[in-house]
């Protein structure tokens, strides 16, 4: 038997059920131990968490107050559309390399209406280098949504939640910033704030851990000034409680922090386990032609879905995959420099070939596109093409064969 924050916990890793009824102006605890089960750490954080008083949400709140951010171009507005659309931006991305992005977005797309008038292919343009573009797909799907809804963004949680690209924590803070909502929220700086301050082990992309995690969240939840609490936690994450060298010294939870008080803030909260990504490889066809490159728009969904992209081909067979498949003879090849690029379950090695060959007098197909450099890099291309094209863009405006006036 251990106890734990006043709370009592028995049997070996039990699961914690916390009712969000107040009792005495603290949370009440249940323990279910027919439900899986969950780390001990984890489990005796959150009974601690159920059974504390209101000091972790106000210490939070207080250091927003005086501390925390408060002009970033999303805040101060209860626009749901703008918001939405900078915790859409906002996911796996940092706030630094948000910010003009956001701010030319909204500057093309100002309102609901805007986005779910434009096209696909202009969204996609204005997310260009962002990464991760099913966000953007996503982004204008739940757009058109809301617009054959009648044009007013949801407010409910279950509503915002039920959009295309709104998880569970993404729609708990857009309720709560819009709106006023009392909602917990559990991004990835969240989960190391909770994770460090309660000591709880495992990594918390495990289910059992995150279920845990969500627990935590809800039960430490205030009863009012829900979105300075909101932000706080996204603010100490991101501010104090970082990945590498956190500064606890200056952070208003020091004194109740678990991993702090033992030595642990360096390996809590567990990294992610490790795997060893799959390589994979492609040729990809930069074909220069009157001045001009060809670019094909790849499939949604899937890799790079929606965007304009060099074509692949098979570098054994190019000259023979060139004409049946464009019509052009080629002239000369030219191997340029090897690309990696990331992703989230594997990893690509893409090897461009560089092609000069003479255009047939012929409309192009649907989904193809001839581009010369310079708009090429105003289009919506992914990051690897746009490095493509940053190498050749001096070069190719110089070629032999180079359109010019």
């Amino acid at each position: 038997m251990a106890g734990c924050g006043g709370v009592t916990v028995t049997g070996r890793f039990p699961r914690v059920r916390v009712r969000l009824g107040l009792l005495e102006g603290k949370k009440r605890v249940e323990l279910d131990r027919t439900a899986p089960e969950v780390p001990r750490s984890a489990a005796l954080a959150a009974s601690a968490a159920a059974g504390a008083d209101a000091s972790f949400a106000q210490r939070v709140i207080a250091w927003q107050r005086v501390h925390g951010r408060h002009d970033l171009p999303w805040q101060n507005t209860r626009d749901p559309y703008r918001i939405w659309l900078s915790e859409i931006m906002l996911q796996q991305t940092q706030v630094a390399a948000v910010v003009p992005y956001y701010q030319r977005f909204l500057a093309r797309f100002p309102d609901l209406q805007a986005l779910a008038a434009a096209s696909e292919d202009a969204v996609l343009e204005a997310w260009a280098g962002l990464g991760y573009y099913a966000r953007a797909r996503n982004l204008h799907a739940a757009a058109k949504a809301v617009m054959a809804g009648g044009g007013g963004f949801p407010r409910s949680l279950e509503a915002v939640q039920a959009l295309p690209g709104i998880g569970r924590s993404t729609a708990a803070a857009i309720c709560a910033f819009a709106y006023g909502q009392r909602h917990a929220i559990l991004d990835g700086n969240v989960k190391r704030v909770l994770a460090r301050h309660f000591a709880i082990d495992g990594y918390p992309g495990e289910r059992r851990v995150e279920q845990a995690l969500w627990a935590l969240s809800e039960a430490l939840l205030p009863q009012t000034d829900i979105e300075a609490y909101t932000q706080g936690l996204m603010d100490l994450g991101a501010q104090l409680c970082v990945r590498h060298s956190p500064g606890c010294a200056a952070c208003p939870l020091r004194d109740s922090c678990l991993a702090l008080r033992q030595q642990r803030t360096g390996e809590l909260p567990a990294a992610r386990p490790a795997k060893v990504l799959p390589q994979r490889e492609t040729h990809l066809l930069v074909l220069h032609a009157d001045g001009e490159l060809l670019l094909e728009k790849r499939p949604a969904p899937g890799i790079w879905g929606g965007l304009w992209c060099f074509p692949e081909i098979d570098a054994e067979q190019l000259p023979e995959q060139v004409m049946a498949r464009f019509g052009i003879a080629v002239e000369h090849v030219q191997t340029l420099g090897v690309i990696e690029h990331g992703f989230t379950h594997f990893r690509l090695r893409i090897r461009p070939l560089l092609a000069q060959g003479v255009r047939p007098p012929r409309a192009e197909q649907p989904g193809r596109l001839w581009l010369t450099p310079a708009d090429a890099l105003g289009a919506a291309v992914p990051v690897p093409v746009r490095r493509i094209l940053l190498t050749l863009h001096g070069d190719l405006l110089t070629a032999p064969g180079t359109r010019s006036g």
